[in-house]
């Protein structure tokens, strides 16, 4: 990881900018071209140093969104993390300290799409997951400065 490495991943967590060609205005703003920003951009998710590149949009805005958990044995966690992973409706997921073990966000264009990949991953995983759609929403800043040395 090199020194613009460190600038995408620091200075573009918020803020993309609103132009018909986001990718060449931060590479404008980094000395690079957009399709340097876009092969940085791959290969920092490769790495596991991105997870995602997109909106956040508030919830029940566009589509449908839940919370979800899973009470997953430890034996079968990464396996089961890695099978919600798959589905690109879902943005994020992670482990916690407590029974119900695994959390996830699964967003999709209807409630009736959220609840089928819900039970998708429950069919596939052999797991009840326990759906937790929101009843009041809180702004959550999830960017954080990162500190290099």
């Amino acid at each position: 990881m090199d020194a613009i490495d460190r600038r995408l991943l620091d200075e573009f967590q918020h803020d993309l900018p609103l132009v018909p060609d986001p990718y060449a205005a931060i590479g404008r703003e980094l000395g690079i071209g957009a399709a340097e920003v876009i092969t940085r951009l791959d290969r920092l998710c490769r790495a596991g140093c991105v997870s995602r590149v997109g909106a956040v949009i508030k919830p029940g805005c566009a589509g449908a969104s839940t919370l979800a958990a899973m009470a997953v044995p430890g034996d079968r966690l990464e396996q089961v993390a890695a099978l919600v992973s798959e589905y690109p409706e879902v943005n994020h997921n992670y482990q916690r300290e407590h029974r119900l073990n695994l959390w996830f966000v699964v967003t999709a264009a209807s409630r009736e799409d959220v609840d089928r990949v819900l039970a998708d991953i429950r069919r596939r995983s052999g797991i009840e997951v326990l759906d937790l759609p929101m009843l009041e929403d809180f702004h959550i800043n999830l960017g954080f400065g990162l500190q290099w040395t």
